[in-house]
C-alpha cells in the first residue's frame, strides 16, 4: 500500500521529483563524465610513460663523455642512465620542416614507442624510425627514404619503423602553439647512424632514486661547471604542458559535485517538506491505524533514495561513455597519444555514494519532527510560526515601512531555515555564472593582451640556424623588419628555480612590453626587466639579483631586476642588445618581426607565421577550455532555474495559510504576488552579492591550475555582473510569475479549516 502511494505523490509532484533525479543524475553525470576524462587522460599517458621508460631527468652538456658518466653514476642515486645527441635538422621537403633527431645508445630509457614496422635496432646505421604524426601529414610509410640535413652533414635513411616518444607528447614550433605536423617532427635513429666516428652526446637521460630537488641539490654540489642546466620530468616542457591541462579538467570536474550535490539536496528538503506539510492528516491516520513511526519514516526516506540512487548511476554508466568524447577531438589536435580512452575513478562512486546518503539525512530531516507529536495532533493542520516582536521591530521607523516590507521580514524571520537555504541556493548559481563567465573574459582578454596590445607585428620570420649575419640583414631590409632574440633560459633565487624564456628587444616598437593593466612599459637599454608571474614565483622583487643562464650553456650570469612587467604566455626576462652584450653574452637573432604580410620563402628563414596563424592556433588550444566554459555557463543557468522555483514552491507551500488568510481579507492576486516576489528578490539579491566572492574565488582557483606560462589574475567586470545579475533576476521574476495561478486557484476553505 505504501508503495503504491510514494508511487501517486511521486506523480503528482513530478516537477519536483523530476527536478531531484535530474540534478542526482547531472551532478554525478558531469563529475563522472569530465572525471572520467581527466582522470583517462592521466592513466593514458602514465601508462605511456611506463612503458617507455620516461626519463626522470635531462642532463644537458657539450661533454658527456666515459668520465662524465662515471662522475653522475657515483653520485649514488642514480639508477639508470643513457646518452643521446640530440640536434635539429631539416628534411627534405618543400616546406623544410623541422625534425629533430634523436641518436640513441641503446634506447632504454624514453624509449621510442612503435606504432607500425620494425622495434629500433640499435645495430642499425642505415634506417629511422619516424614521428607517426609527421609521417601521416607528409603521407609518408615504413620503407621509404628520408633525407635530414643539419649542420654540414646529409643523411638518407629508409624509414624501418613510425611511432611515438614520451617527449613529444606536447610539441610545438617557437613560431606556434598548436603543433603542425607538416612542419615539425622527430626522428630516432642509432648512435651508428652518425657520419662521425665519435658522436658528440649532448644530453644524459637519467633515472634515479629520491626527489628531482634532492638530486638536482646532490647534482649541483658535485659536478657544478660540468653540465649547462638539469631540467626534472615535472618541467620537461611536453609533460608539463599536458599536465597542465590534465590539471585544468581535474579542476573543472571538482567543482560540479559541490554544487550539484548541495542544490539537489536543498531540492529534496524543499520537495520533502512541502509533501510532509500537506499530508499531515494522512500520517496522522496512518499513524492511528497503528502504523510504526520506523515504518512510515522508511516510506518517506524511499522517496528520494530511489531517484537519487537511480540519478547517481545512470551517472555513473553515461557519463564516462560520452562527455569525454566530447573533448577528445581537440585533445587529439593537439596531444599525442598512443590511446585516448576514459578511466574509471571510485572517486566517482564515493560521491554518488555521498549523494545517496545525503538524500536519506535529508529525507529524514525533513519528517522527523512530525513523529514527535501524538497522532491526534498529526491529524490537525499545523499551526503558524509565532515570533516575537525583535529590536528592529521596536524601532520607531519600522512601522512607517509598507506592509510588503514588515510581513515579508517578520515571514522571513519566522522561516530562517527557508530563507538561508534560498540564499544558499542563489550563491551557488551566482558563483558559477560569475566565475563561468570570468573565465570567458580572461580568456579573450588573454588573446586580446598578446596578440594585439603586446604584438604588433602581422609577420614573424624564424631565423634558419646556419644563415649568415648578411643573409639575415637582407631579409630584414626587403621586409622592413626588425630583428629579436629569443632564447630558453633557466632562472633560479635563493629559494626557486624555474625555466623561462629571454626576449631581446633590438629597439623595436613591434613588440610592446606591458603591465598588467595592458600599459606600455619602457625598458631602458641598460634594465632587465622580469614578467610578474615568474616574479611570483621566484619570490623576488625589483632590485633583487638573479643569477640564470642561457639553456645549452654552462655560463651564469647573476643580474638585478631593474623592472617588472606583465605576460599572459610567456615569463623570463625582457632586455636589450645592448645589455645583453655588457652582461659578456652574445646577441644572436632568432626571429624576425614586420609589420607587412611575407608570404615569401627565403633561404635564411625556417619559418614564416603570421598573427593570423598564431590566433588560429591559440583558439585551437583552447578549444577544450571554451568547452568547459560553456558547459559551465549551462549548467549553472540550468540550476538557478531549478533552485528559484523549487525554493518558491516551498515559500509558497510554507505561507499557504496566510496568503489564503489574506485573500479572505480582500487582497487581489496582484498585490499577494507582489508580496512573493519583493521577497524572492530580498533573498535572490542577498544571494547574489555574496555569491560574487564565492564565484571570484572559484575563478582564482581556476586560473592558478593553468600553470607556469600563463599569467593572468581573475577579474570580474561590470558586464559579467550585470549579465548574472540579468540572468538570476529574471529567473527570480519568471519564477515568481509561475506562481500566479496557485494563489489564484487557492483553496481557502481547505488551507484555513481545523480539524476538530
Amino acid at each position: 500500500m505504501l508503495k503504491k502511494k510514494m508511487i501517486r505523490d511521486i506523480r503528482k509532484h513530478k516537477t519536483q521529483f523530476l527536478s531531484i533525479f535530474l540534478m542526482a543524475f547531472l551532478g554525478v553525470f558531469v563529475f563522472a563524465g569530465v572525471g572520467g576524462e581527466s582522470v583517462g587522460l592521466e592513466v593514458n599517458v602514465d601508462k605511456f610513460y611506463d612503458d617507455t621508460n620516461l626519463a626522470d631527468g635531462w642532463i644537458y652538456s657539450n661533454y658527456i663523455n666515459e668520465l662524465f658518466l662515471d662522475q653522475v653514476n657515483c653520485l649514488g642515486a642514480t639508477t639508470q642512465m643513457e646518452r643521446q645527441l640530440v640536434v635539429d635538422s631539416v628534411a627534405n621537403f618543400s616546406n623544410d620542416p623541422e625534425i629533430t633527431l634523436h641518436f640513441v645508445e641503446n634506447n632504454t630509457i624514453s624509449k621510442f614507442y612503435l606504432i607500425e614496422g620494425e622495434p629500433l635496432d640499435i645495430n642499425d646505421k642505415d634506417s629511422v624510425w619516424l614521428d607517426k604524426s609527421f609521417a601521416d601529414a607528409k603521407g609518408l610509410k615504413v620503407g621509404d627514404k628520408i633525407t635530414f640535413k643539419f649542420e654540414n652533414y646529409t643523411l638518407e635513411k629508409e624509414i624501418k619503423g613510425i611511432g611515438y616518444s614520451p617527449e613529444y607528447v606536447y610539441h610545438a614550433s617557437q613560431s606556434s602553439v598548436i603543433p603542425d605536423f607538416s612542419k615539425l617532427g622527430f626522428a630516432y635513429m642509432s648512435h651508428k647512424a652518425f657520419p662521425e666516428d665519435t658522436v658528440p652526446y649532448n644530453v644524459l637521460d637519467v633515472k634515479f632514486d629520491g626527489t628531482a630537488e634532492n638530486y638536482n641539490d646532490i647534482l649541483s654540489y658535485h659536478m657544478d661547471g660540468y653540465y649547462s642546466s638539469f631540467v626534472e620530468k615535472s618541467e620537461h616542457s611536453s609533460v608539463s604542458q599536458f599536465s597542465e591541462e590534465m590539471d585544468q579538467h581535474q579542476m573543472m570536474a571538482g567543482i560540479f559535485p559541490v554544487v550539484f550535490i548541495l542544490i539537489a539536496m536543498l531540492i529534496l528538503l524543499t520537495t520533502m517538506t512541502r509533501i510532509i506539510t500537506h499530508q499531515r492528516t494522512q500520517i496522522g491516520i496512518l499513524k492511528a491505524c497503528g502504523f510504526k513511526d520506523k515504518t512510515i519514516i522508511i516510506h518517506y526516506i524511499s522517496y528520494g533514495f530511489w531517484l537519487v540512487l537511480i540519478g547517481s548511476i545512470l551517472g555513473l554508466v553515461i557519463g564516462p561513455m560520452t562527455l569525454p568524447k566530447l573533448f577528445y577531438p581537440s585533445m587529439i589536435s593537439t596531444y599525442i597519444l598512443p590511446s585516448w580512452n576514459p578511466a574509471w575513478s571510485m572517486n566517482f562512486v564515493y560521491v554518488a555514494i555521498a549523494m545517496i546518503l545525503m538524500s536519506v539525512l535529508v529525507s529524514y530531516y525533513a519528517v522527523k519532527s512530525i513523529f514527535n507529536e501524538k497522532p491526534a495532533d498529526t491529524i490537525r493542520p499545523k499551526a503558524p510560526k509565532v515570533s516575537s516582536s525583535g529590536i528592529i521591530e521596536k524601532l520607531g521607523f519600522f512601522k512607517h515601512l509598507s506592509f510588503n516590507t514588515r510581513w515579508n521580514y517578520r515571514d522571513a524571520k519566522r522561516n530562517k531555515i527557508r530563507a538561508l537555504m534560498t540564499i544558499i541556493g542563489v550563491i551557488g548559481c551566482t558563483a558559477l555564472l560569475v566565475s563561468a563567465f570570468g573565465m570567458y573574459d580572461g580568456m579573450n582578454d588573454l588573446k586580446e593582451w598578446e596578440f594585439n596590445q603586446i604584438n604588433h607585428y602581422d609577420s614573424k620570420l624564424v631565423i634558419d640556424d646556419e644563415a649568415s649575419i648578411s643573409q639575415i640583414d637582407d631579409v630584414a631590409d626587403e621586409v622592413n623588419g626588425d630583428k629579436i632574440m629569443e632564447s630558453a633560459i633557466e632562472i633560479e633565487s635563493d629559494t626557486s628555480k624555474k625555466s623561462g624564456s629571454l626576449l631581446v628587444l633590438n629597439h623595436t616598437d613591434l613588440i610592446t612590453p606591458t603591465d598588467y593593466d595592458w600599459n606600455k612599459i619602457k625598458i631602458e637599454d641598460d634594465e632587465v626587466s622580469i614578467s610578474q608571474k615568474m616574479a611570483d614565483m621566484l619570490g623576488v622583487d625589483v632590485g633583487d639579483t638573479v643569477k640564470w643562464h642561457v639553456m645549452g650553456s654552462n655560463k651564469w650570469i647573476k643580474t638585478k631586476i631593474d623592472k617588472i612587467h606583465s605576460d599572459p604566455t610567456s615569463q623570463g626576462f625582457i632586455m636589450s642588445a645592448d645589455k645583453l652584450e655588457d652582461l659578456d653574452l652574445n646577441y644572436t637573432t632568432t626571429s624576425i618581426v614586420t609589420a607587412k604580410h611575407v608570404d615569401k620563402n627565403y633561404t635564411a628563414i625556417k619559418t614564416t607565421s603570421s598573427i593570423k596563424d598564431m590566433t588560429s592556433s591559440w583558439d585551437e588550444l583552447t578549444e577544450a577550455m571554451w568547452l568547459l566554459i560553456y558547459i559551465l555557463i549551462f549548467f549553472a543557468s540550468l540550476l538557478a532555474v531549478v533552485v528559484l522555483y523549487n525554493l518558491g514552491l516551498l515559500s509558497f507551500t510554507e505561507i499557504e495559510r496566510e496568503i489564503a488568510t489574506l485573500k479572505v481579507l480582500g487582497f487581489k492576486t496582484k498585490a499577494l504576488r507582489k508580496l512573493l516576489l519583493t521577497q524572492n528578490l530580498w533573498f535572490t539579491t542577498i544571494g547574489y552579492i555574496l555569491g560574487i566572492p564565492v564565484g571570484y574565488y572559484i575563478l582564482k582557483i581556476m586560473w592558478d591550475s593553468s600553470g607556469d606560462s600563463f599569467y593572468i589574475l581573475p577579474s570580474i567586470t561590470l558586464t559579467n555582473l550585470i549579465i548574472t545579475a540579468a540572468i538570476t533576476f529574471s529567473l527570480s521574476i519568471i519564477v515568481n510569475l509561475m506562481f500566479s495561478r496557485k494563489i489564484k486557484k487557492l483553496d481557502m476553505v481547505e488551507s484555513l479549516k481545523s480539524a476538530e
